[in-house]
């Protein structure tokens, strides 16, 4: 394949153990690799919406926690090859790194891979999901939140916005929702542009459309699980919970891609966010290997 543009290898630490299923990742090539592993270590927009600093390093201890956490050989059966194509290059502004991350992935898609982003700020889905968007038109969101992100001014808060007006998304499917911390207006907005806010504990059935893309930002899980976020939930959901959607995104075929964002191991007790979102991104590859 083409050199993939903006990127920077990936740095594994030495002692990965070959039980591990990360040792089975690929990084010099994506041959006979179907999943494409793309980390995005930036927090600028975090900063600009002033949430709490950390999460560019979110790939870093994804890569950590997968050390630790997942057999090579597990009793839940193969699950697809992973090709990790490394780490954006992060520039000193929002729109330049926004302009690599569409780039890079892109490139990804080009290459017949299936592409998984780590993160980061929660702006990062919106350049991740734009190059989504040029190759499969007016896809539908489904994300799991406790915020709408629909912000109109720059930052970690704005993706779902900017979805809508700029990359002709349809509509949006959000789990997760609490209304506390999200003002009446941008609900009003969010409801006026196609948004649907589904109930918790609803059935795992994911919206019906030609094109899905699917979104997971850590703070959706509750705090006593997953402290190690830009912003706490103190009333989120359990890992259990969601295991089951995340797997059933995986194993649905409308989905075109999938990222986990704002991975922040600067709050992240003995890494447990890390073990949750490597747990997750496993539960994704094993709904991903019943296709």
């Amino acid at each position: 394949m083409k050199p993939i543009p903006h990127l920077v290898p990936a740095r594994w630490p030495a002692h990965l153990s070959p039980a591990r299923f990360a040792s089975t990742f690929r990084t010099d090539s994506p041959d006979g690799c179907r999943i494409a592993l793309l980390g995005i270590p930036d927090d600028r927009g975090v900063g600009m919406n002033h949430g709490r600093p950390g999460a560019a390093r979110g790939p870093a201890a994804f890569r950590e926690a997968l050390c630790r956490y997942g057999a090579a050989a597990s009793a839940a059966g193969e699950l697809p090859r992973v090709f990790d194509a490394g780490d954006i290059a992060v520039s000193d502004t929002l729109q330049e790194t926004h302009r690599r991350v569409t780039a890079a992935t892109g490139a990804l898609l080009d290459a017949g891979l299936f592409p998984i982003a780590i993160g980061g700020g929660h702006d990062l889905t919106y350049p991740f999901v734009r190059a989504i968007a040029t190759r499969y038109p007016q896809p539908t969101g489904l994300y799991f939140d406790a915020h709408l992100d629909v912000r109109e001014t720059p930052g970690s808060g704005m993706p779902f916005r900017r979805l809508i007006e700029d990359c002709g998304v349809r509509a949006l499917h959000l789990h997760g929702f609490r209304p506390l911390v999200n003002s009446a207006a941008h609900l009003a907005w969010f409801q006026a542009h196609g948004g649907r806010i589904h109930p918790d504990r609803a059935r795992v059935v994911l919206p019906k459309a030609k094109h899905l893309f699917v979104s997971f930002d850590l703070d959706v899980l509750d705090a006593a699980h997953a402290p190690g976020v830009s912003a706490l939930n103190p009333a989120g959901w359990t890992v259990r919970e969601a295991e089951a959607w995340v797997r059933a995104c995986g194993a649905n075929r409308t989905v075109r891609c999938f990222d986990l964002m704002e991975l922040n191991p600067a709050h992240d007790a003995d890494g447990r966010t890390a073990r949750v979102a490597a747990h997750l991104f496993l539960s994704f590859l094993r709904g991903f290997a019943e296709r």
